[in-house]
């Protein structure tokens, strides 16, 4: 069985360098593997309807080669910090 890599048990922060981390059948799929910077999160309902705290986080990130950040949010569950990839 292939080592899924799992999302920070704690948000990230502003700065902290991760991997989106999406299934094949997800739209944005061609971000998968991407390492990125955190530029910004924010935070939602998510988490009461779900009942894990960590899905109230989306965040933007700019990948660590651009300049600027991508035009997709991703949810805090499709990141994995990039130094356990």
């Amino acid at each position: 069985m292939e080592d899924i890599p799992q999302p920070a048990s704690e948000p990230y922060t502003g700065g902290d360098r991760v991997r989106i981390y999406l299934r094949e059948t997800d739209p944005d799929v061609a971000h998968h593997g991407t390492e990125c910077i955190v530029v910004s999160r924010s935070e939602d309902g998510l988490a009461e309807e779900s009942g894990r705290d960590l899905d109230a986080h989306t965040y933007r990130l700019r990948p660590v080669d651009a300049d600027s950040p991508l035009s997709v949010e991703f949810r805090h569950f499709d990141l994995v910090p990039a130094s356990l990839e």
